[in-house]
């Protein structure tokens, strides 16, 4: 099975806003041609280009105008002109303005020009739910983009992760898509920093950050947490959970997963996305075409609701993934329900 790899040296906690800066600076040293470009970034609203424009100038520093398809299409004739863009759209659900510069341009452009052209590219936006900002900010949209050729997808669940994958994919000459689950940008984002600046996480590797016997538990982004929250819940009654993190998404590693399964016989996957057409139900029917012979039950999809997202606290609550509902989708596969 595939695991993450190991760094013998550690020091403190990484989060999620310490990983971007950590990255993108290290990036941008190494390599003149990355550079910046985002809303506001001079002013550093965000949070993720502090002292940037300083240390780097102007000319490495760019804000945007307030248009995503305009932003998104700079950034693809930029990467395909030599510079090497990290883009940073903030909110995932303003990717929506854009999805003709993205589908039509950046996922298709290095292919139409018979890879004469290369589209090295990142797009960072995080995924702005279960915080009270209603349904025009709480889109989690990357299965969308799991549906598009020539798109690569990084949705990384703790701060070292997050840090190695977004050095791999500034380096990548392919466009990457990176969703930050802004649930995890606390406690729940956070790891043993690496202190060699050449921390890469190759994409397709996926990490196992708790093994198990009776049940593999595929998370996705926050629902990792909710993941190993509910394996050390359940381990108290004598259930032993393995918690596999795909990490990237597209490419996805397939054979980390089966793996898992084979060895445990039983699946349950945790996706922050709306059920329909989730990366989850496409993780579901690759197990059942490709490992059937190892399940002794069915596998199981811990998702969102397919709904739009209230405004209410305590309505949004109920739509989203939760250790509670993981707990049960466990139960039921193991034929111990209460």
């Amino acid at each position: 099975m595939s695991t993450a790899p190991v760094t013998s040296r550690r020091t403190a906690q990484l989060g999620f806003l310490q990983a971007i800066q950590q990255a993108q600076r290290e990036e941008m040293l190494r390599d003149e041609r990355v550079i910046l470009m985002g809303q506001d970034l001079r002013a550093n609203v965000f949070g993720a280009a502090q002292g940037f424009l300083d240390e780097f100038g102007p000319s490495r520093v760019r804000d945007l105008p307030l248009s995503e398809a305009a932003s998104v299409g700079m950034a693809a004739g930029a990467a395909m002109a030599g510079l090497r863009p990290i883009v940073d759209l903030t909110v995932a659900s303003f990717m929506f303005c854009a999805m003709d510069q993205f589908v039509s341009q950046v996922a298709k452009n290095r292919y139409m020009f018979g890879g004469q052209a290369r589209m090295p590219v990142v797009f960072r936006q995080a995924l702005y739910y279960h915080g009270g900002t209603a349904a025009h900010h709480a889109d989690r949209p990357y299965p969308m983009f799991m549906n598009v050729p020539g798109l690569k997808i990084m949705v990384p669940s703790n701060g070292p992760d997050l840090k190695g994958l977004l050095k791999t994919a500034i380096r990548d000459d392919n466009p990457v898509l990176c969703f930050e689950d802004a649930t995890l940008w606390g406690r729940g984002g956070r790891g043993p920093a690496p202190e060699d600046d050449e921390h890469l996480v190759p994409f397709g590797v996926a990490a196992v950050p708790r093994e198990g016997t009776d049940v593999t538990v595929v998370g996705i982004g926050g629902g990792v947490r909710h993941a190993l929250d509910a394996a050390a819940e359940l381990a108290a009654e004598g259930i032993d959970v393995e918690v596999v993190d795909p990490r990237t998404l597209v490419p996805m590693d397939w054979p980390a997963i089966l793996a898992s399964v084979a060895k445990t016989g039983r699946c349950v996957v945790v996706d922050p996305a709306n059920r329909t057409c989730s990366a989850a139900s496409e993780i579901a029917a690759h197990i059942v075409e490709q490992g059937f012979d190892s399940l002794r039950a069915p596998v199981l999809r811990v998702t969102s609701d397919d709904v739009h997202v209230p405004f209410s606290p305590a309505l949004e609550k109920q739509i989203y993934p939760s250790e509670e509902k993981v707990i049960a989708a466990v139960r039921r596969v193991l034929g111990v329900e209460r």
